[in-house]
């Protein structure tokens, strides 16, 4: 039985697991029991505990730990226009979108999270939501997140967005000031 917990998660494509989502995985309702086995695993360096509640394998995605930390969340901001050629400045931190503001270092990443409106949180537009948990913004998406948390964020390049699909995310933030900034940088790309 107890190997059956290794097997499983190792089996899982996901990386990262939070408390709920192993004893989901392993239809285990005695709550007591699971942390006793999980804490074994932990110390027996089986599996890692990055954060309370979290879990992970020996080798874990870090996209996919900035989606698990604080749910709902979503990378986006920087990361995800330094990945898309938009900034060219290097981050190493990364960036993501929640219900608060908090910066934090699990094992030397940093996480940076900001806060916006629940309801831009909660539109899954322009958000690609993958199998393994991890949701990441598209460029277009991360773009407008930037410019509706940042008055002033100058990008290296924007000659790669989707024109139409910015347009398409836009009534998203319901914001006439975004939408006049986002008309004026775009005219001039």
């Amino acid at each position: 039985m107890t190997a059956e917990l290794i097997f499983k998660l190792y089996k899982d494509q996901k990386t990262v697991f939070s408390f709920q989502e192993i004893a989901m995985l392993l239809n285990e309702p005695n709550a007591s029991k699971l942390k006793q086995r999980l804490n074994y695993y932990v110390r027996t360096k089986k599996l890692k505990n990055p954060r309370r509640g979290i879990y992970t394998k020996e080798k874990y995605s870090v996209e996919e730990l900035a989606c698990k930390i604080f749910k709902p969340a979503y990378i986006s901001l920087e990361y995800v226009l330094q990945k898309a050629g938009i900034v060219f400045q290097y981050y190493t931190q990364v960036t993501n979108i929640s219900y608060l503001s908090r910066t934090i270092n699990i094992n030397g990443h940093i996480f940076e999270y900001r806060k916006i409106k629940n309801d831009i949180l909660y539109n899954a537009t322009g958000i690609d939501m993958q199998d393994n948990g991890i949701s990441i913004a598209s460029p277009e998406r991360a773009f407008l997140d930037i410019l509706y948390l940042k008055k002033e964020f100058s990008f290296d390049s924007i000659d790669s967005l989707n024109k139409k699909f910015v347009f398409s995310i836009l009534p998203v933030y319901q914001s006439d000031k975004l939408t006049n900034r986002v008309q004026n940088l775009l005219k001039n790309a």
